[in-house]
């Protein structure tokens, strides 16, 4: 398997990368399809555009801003494109729209308030966050449509896609690839045979790809969107949009820490950044995918207080994010990053793995230590539920960013000074980790219909 590391961290917008990002890339998919069929077939008048929300996306799309994102592809918007406007004015022009509009071929009609269907129905067998593209006629028959399936991160399937895969997600033959490790068993081994470090792997094999300065220039981009998410975070106040009211601390924090340094712990310094990050996904801001926007404030924080308080250089920048990089593929590969397929586990636990990963390389570590590292973080998180109050990526989300990044340094800090000899290895924990997801119950996995998203209704 390979999974590049440029598609792994990606730059789009908040609250959600399976409920937002995902759904955008895939309207825009399906609209560029419309657009094809619609200039092959002639003359057709009268056509309506109708999607179709299933699952976890029908359940919790209100509070993750899918029917939003749903809207926004279909008038070919990207999460990326996006990164830098006022999403917010541009959807309440597009509410105002009862069409879509293109060049030279006849105007679609969609009403997002109507032609958006949150179906809380039985999910769709295949994945939890699924969507119905259909373009009908006027006599309401269907003539184009596209089942696709957001499995987390921003990345989506269609429904002939998903049924071939063996693992959760579709990815480049790494037959090419020089060290074409699948697993942490096979990373580690390639590792001792070739006397590279995992950071130094995986840029080969980034490189059958793209050239090293397309990589480092990649790499630093990613880097530049999480520190500015990070400090404009840090800037901003007031409450977040939902319904919650819930107050916006990073600023208020960082204040405190910046007058009171003697008093601040690492502890500290790790919780403002990571808030930081998740009050802008929250948002709907800026935001990068670390697996998942709902964990995207984990390996920033990690990174950012290594840059700021520790002077981390710009290639330690690099090889931090190519060895987090590493460990979230094959996570990815060999069990799932979707809070709606496998919890919270699947999102935090992951990023925390991924950013323990990072901060060992980056202080040093040996790949058996790296690999520890990632496990320890992994299971304490094992069996953490996904269940956002009002569907929405606030509470316990934003605090659970904190708690992540806090967990992914002590298990650095444990892994670093041990031999790297451990007991439980990492890819027995992921199958841990998969295995418990299979087994909670859909209450727990963003639907909303559970824990602390009921609890406030229940007392």
């Amino acid at each position: 398997m390979f999974i590049s590391v440029l598609d792994l961290f990606k730059i789009g917008i908040g609250p959600s990368s399976s409920h937002t990002m995902g759904p955008m890339v895939a309207a825009n998919d399906f609209i560029a399809r419309t657009q094809r069929y619609l200039t092959s077939a002639g003359q057709v008048t009268d056509i309506n555009l109708r999607c179709t929300l299933r699952g976890s996306l029908a359940f919790t799309g209100k509070g993750h801003g899918t029917d939003r994102a749903v809207t926004l592809g279909l008038h070919g918007y990207t999460p990326k494109g996006l990164a830098a406007q006022d999403v917010d004015r541009l959807v309440s022009e597009l509410w105002q729209q009862d069409t879509i509009e293109s060049k030279e071929l006849p105007a679609i009609r969609f009403s997002p308030a109507t032609d958006i269907v949150f179906d809380q129905g039985p999910p769709l067998p295949q994945h939890p966050n699924g969507m119905i593209f259909e373009l009908r006629d006027s006599q309401d028959s269907v003539v184009l449509s596209e089942t696709c399936f957001s499995i987390g991160g921003g990345f989506i399937n269609t429904l002939a896609e998903i049924s071939d895969l063996e693992a959760p997600l579709k990815m480049v033959s790494a037959l090419d690839c020089p060290y074409p490790f699948d697993s942490a068993r096979s990373m580690l081994a390639m590792a001792v045979d070739s006397g590279m470090s995992i950071a130094q792997m995986k840029r080969a094999n980034e490189r059958v790809q793209r050239t090293e300065a397309e990589l480092d220039t990649g790499l630093d981009a990613i880097w530049q969107a999480m520190r500015t998410c990070i400090e404009t975070g840090l800037a901003a106040e007031g409450h977040l949009p939902g319904g919650l009211n819930i107050r916006r601390r990073a600023r208020h924090l960082y204040r405190q820490l910046e007058a009171e340094p003697h008093n601040a712990s690492l502890n500290d310094w790790l919780s403002a950044y990571a808030i930081a990050v998740n009050e802008e996904n929250a948002a709907g801001h800026m935001v990068v995918t670390a697996p998942t926007n709902g964990a995207a404030g984990v390996i920033p924080a990690v990174l950012y207080y290594q840059v700021m308080h520790h002077g981390a250089t710009e290639q330690q920048i690099r090889d931090y994010l190519l060895s987090a990089g590493a460990i979230g593929g094959i996570i990815k590969h060999r069990s799932s990053i979707s809070g709606a397929e496998v919890g919270c586990q699947g999102e935090v636990g992951s990023a925390a793995a991924m950013a323990a990963a990072g901060l060992c390389a980056l202080r040093g570590g040996s790949v058996q230590q790296i690999e520890n590292a990632a496990e320890i973080a992994l299971e304490h998180h094992l069996g953490m539920t996904c269940d956002p109050v009002n569907g929405l990526v606030q509470v316990p989300c934003i605090e659970r960013n904190a708690f992540g990044a806090i967990k992914a340094h002590a298990a650095a800090s444990l892994a670093i000074r041990e031999s790297g000899t451990h007991f439980m290895p990492l890819d027995n924990c992921i199958a841990a980790m998969k295995q418990t997801g299979l087994e909670m119950s859909d209450k727990y996995k963003e639907t909303a219909l559970g824990g602390l998203a009921v609890s406030l209704t229940e007392c």
